[in-house]
């Protein structure tokens, strides 16, 4: 198979940052075109982009029906339809490649025809003044070190190794058959949901994980630094996954990490025994699998609540 990738950047009033991105796209020799989408816009970006277009016919600009803003997983999705290359990979548009981008998984996918997508560190780039901690935080995106194929979904969900952002994946455009697409019920947190599903069901390597192939840019206007969009969007990306390892009949004992994850999300909002019952019976009938399964039981919030209190004498009960 030919290494030939299409690069997908979804963008929304980020004029300041467009040029830069696509250019940095353009340079990388095995990109054959970048799938801009705009998506909404009201500054400046769309005049850009089809600026852009106009000097390289490797940009190719799109917008949705009537110019609508629906969302970053409708913009990727449209430019995955729409992509020709044999691989995919994404960048978000107020962010930037780095020289050799794809060089090394160049040589890593065409070794081995059984790996579906590989990797990569991705690193930050501040336009604003750092925020005093902010750095630490703000850690590169990557795992700090090569995890098996069949292990990696542990490894992203518990966050053992670290995590790892779009602008590091490079896969196969098939994948998207298997895999499906980004889940447009999700307004933040769908770049996790589809890493999530495609280490579950598809053969990711790592490929540069200790340089950095990309970096995220940090200004006054990052969507991450929404905290009450991801505090609204992170039960329902866990709610999402479920549904969809259910729909294929991925192992329950999968699904039963996912539960336990998503409960520690749901214990950091303190909510009461009372409306944690109330959601978890909601949840139960409107997911008649889950009801008549065992996990009905093991996650009721009072169990749970028992496990938390008396821990040595429910590790005796329950070996």
């Amino acid at each position: 198979m030919n290494f030939t990738v299409s690069v997908v950047i979804p963008a929304y009033n980020v004029a300041a940052f467009v040029s830069k991105a696509v250019f940095s796209a353009l340079q990388q020799t095995e990109v054959v075109e970048v799938l801009f989408v705009d998506d909404g816009s009201t500054d400046e970006t769309l005049k850009l982009a089809l600026n852009l277009q106009k000097k390289d016919s490797r940009v190719k600009v799109f917008q949705h029906d009537k110019g609508k803003n629906l969302g970053r997983s409708a913009s990727r999705n449209l430019g995955i339809q729409r992509a020709t290359g044999n691989y995919i990979a994404f960048l978000d548009a107020d962010d930037f490649y780095l020289d050799n981008r794809f060089s090394q998984d160049q040589e890593i996918l065409s070794k081995d025809s059984t790996i579906h997508g590989v990797y990569n560190a991705v690193g930050y780039e501040f336009y604003r003044t750092i925020v005093a901690g902010e750095v630490n935080f703000l850690k590169d995106n990557t795992l700090t070190q090569t995890v098996p194929a069949d292990q990696l979904f542990e490894a992203l969900i518990s966050c053992k190794y670290g995590y790892l952002h779009l602008n590091g994946l490079t896969v196969k455009r098939k994948v998207f058959d298997d895999v499906g697409f980004f889940n447009e019920a999700l307004v933040v947190a769908e770049d996790s949901d589809f890493i999530f599903r495609l280490s579950l069901l598809c053969k990711l390597e790592a490929s540069n994980i200790s340089t950095l192939v990309a970096k995220r840019g940090i200004h006054e206007q990052n969507i991450f630094d929404k905290k009450d969009l991801y505090t609204k969007y992170n039960p329902v990306l866990y709610e999402e996954l479920v549904r969809w390892c259910l729909k294929n009949k991925i192992a329950f004992c999968t699904i039963d990490s996912i539960f336990k994850y998503y409960w520690i999300i749901r214990y950091r909002e303190n909510k009461t025994i009372g409306e944690e019952t109330i959601y978890w019976m909601c949840y139960l009938i409107r997911n008649p699998t889950i009801l008549f399964s065992k996990y009905s039981l093991k996650y009721m919030p009072i169990i749970r609540l028992r496990q938390k209190l008396f821990p040595f004498l429910y590790s005796l009960r329950h070996p």
